[in-house]
C-alpha cells in the first residue's frame, strides 16, 4: 500500500541528476523495485515478459538492465530484501491477494474483448511476485556482483538502518515508509525510465531525493509525530481511518499533538469519536513497528565483486532464452568507465 503522506513531503522533493549519487551507496528496497518491474516492463498487450516456456522474466530484465544503468554512473547499489512479515501485515496483503485476482480478471475479460489499453492497466494491477522468482533474484543479484542484505522483517527497516548507521547513504524506493522507519534520506525513481506514457502522453520522470530532516522541519513534527500521522492514513500494519487523508491527519495532529491526546478527548472524526476507530493497543504495536523495528544490526562486510558473466549467461540465456547478443552488449558496457569521475570498473569493484 505504502503510506499516503505525499502532501507533507511534496514541497521538500528535490530533483536531483546521477551525477548528485555519484559514488554513493543507495540501499535499495528489493520488493518494492521488483513489483515495479513486474509492473511496468511488459509487452503492448501488457503481459509481463516470458520465456519460451511461459516463465515471467520481467524482474530479472529490469534487475539486468536497469541495475547497468546504475552502476555505470558510478553508484554502488545494495538489495535488501523483506524478511517474514510482521503478523499485522497479513492483512494488508490479503488485501493485495483479492486486488491481485480480480485485475487478473478484469484483464482476461478486456482481452477477450480486443480492449488492449484496458488489458494493460489491469495488467500491472495483477503482479505477482513468487517465492521462486524471489529466490532467482538473489542469486541473480549475487552473480552482478552486487550485495544483499536479508532483513528479519520489513526490508525498508533494514535499508533505513543502513542509512541511519552510514553503510549506505539513502534508501531507494518509490513508498514513504521507508521515512517512518527513519531513513534520514530517500531516493525515488532510481530504476524507472527517464519517460513513461501517461494518457498517451510522454511525461518525464525525475530522479527525486527526500531528507526526513527538512519534512520535520518544514512541517514542525518530530518522528513520533509523523508515525502517528501515518496510522491516521493507513500504513501496511493498519487501514487508517476511514476518510482520513494526509491533511486532516496533519490538522490533528497539529491540534493534538499525538493520537494519545486525540484518544484521551475521544475526538470525533468525520462525526464518529476517534474511540470506535482506534484502541491504545493498536496504536502503540503500529508505532513499535516504526520506531523500534525488527532490524538485524549484524551486517556484513559490503562488498562489490566483478560479474560473474558465465552465471549471468546461464539464468538469462540458457534458462530463460534472453538474447545473448543483447545480453553480452550490456555486459560490455560494465567494462567501460562509469560516471563523471571516469573511474574504471575495476576501482568501482
Amino acid at each position: 500500500m505504502g503510506v499516503k503522506i505525499t502532501p507533507l513531503v511534496q514541497e521538500e522533493k528535490k530533483i536531483i541528476t546521477f551525477e548528485n549519487l555519484v559514488g554513493k551507496k543507495i540501499a535499495i528496497d528489493a520488493f518494492n523495485t521488483l513489483y515495479q518491474f513486474l509492473a511496468i516492463i511488459r509487452g503492448v498487450d501488457g503481459s509481463p515478459l516470458k520465456d519460451y516456456s511461459g516463465e515471467v522474466t520481467s524482474h530479472l530484465s529490469g534487475l539486468f538492465y536497469r541495475t547497468i544503468n546504475i552502476v555505470e554512473k558510478d553508484i554502488q547499489p545494495i538489495f535488501v530484501f523483506d524478511g517474514l512479515p510482521n503478523p499485522l501485515k497479513m492483512e494488508e496483503i490479503e488485501r493485495r491477494r483479492t486486488i491481485r485476482k480480480d485485475a487478473t480478471k478484469r484483464m482476461h475479460e478486456a482481452q477477450d474483448l480486443g480492449r488492449e489499453e484496458e488489458a494493460a492497466n489491469f495488467a500491472q494491477a495483477s503482479s505477482k511476485l513468487t517465492s521462486e522468482m524471489i529466490a532467482e533474484s538473489k542469486d541473480f543479484i549475487k552473480a552482478m556482483g552486487i550485495p544483499i542484505i536479508q532483513a528479519k522483517q520489513d526490508g525498508e527497516a533494514q535499508a533505513a538502518y543502513l542509512v541511519k548507521q552510514n553503510y549506505a547513504w539513502a534508501v531507494g524506493s518509490q513508498d514513504y515508509d521507508a521515512l517512518l522507519f527513519g531513513a534520514p534520506r530517500v531516493v525515488r525513481n532510481l530504476s524507472q525510465n527517464r519517460t513513461k506514457k501517461v494518457k498517451s502522453t510522454t511525461v518525464k520522470v525525475d530522479l527525486e531525493w527526500l531528507s526526513l530532516a527538512k519534512i520535520l522541519q518544514s512541517n514542525e513534527l518530530t518522528q513520533e509525530q509523523l508515525v502517528d500521522i501515518g496510522i491516521l492514513t493507513g500504513v501496511d500494519f493498519f487501514p487508517g481511518i476511514e476518510g482520513v487523508g494526509a491533511k486532516t491527519a496533519y490538522k490533528l495532529i497539529k491540534s493534538h499533538h499525538s493520537i494519545d491526546s486525540l484518544m484521551n478527548n475521544n475526538i470525533e472524526i468525520r462525526k464518529k469519536p476517534i474511540s470506535e476507530s482506534l484502541n491504545m493497543d493498536m496504536v502503540n504495536q503500529v508505532r513499535n513497528i516504526f520506531l523500534k523495528p525488527e532490524i538485524d544490526p549484524n551486517i556484513p562486510p559490503l562488498k562489490w565483486k566483478k560479474p560473474n558473466q558465465d552465471k549471468i549467461f546461464e539464468i538469462l540465456c540458457e534458462k530463460h532464452n534472453f538474447n545473448k547478443e543483447r545480453v553480452t552488449t550490456a555486459l560490455n558496457r560494465l567494462k567501460k568507465k562509469a560516471g563523471s569521475t571516469q573511474r574504471t570498473l575495476g576501482d568501482f569493484f
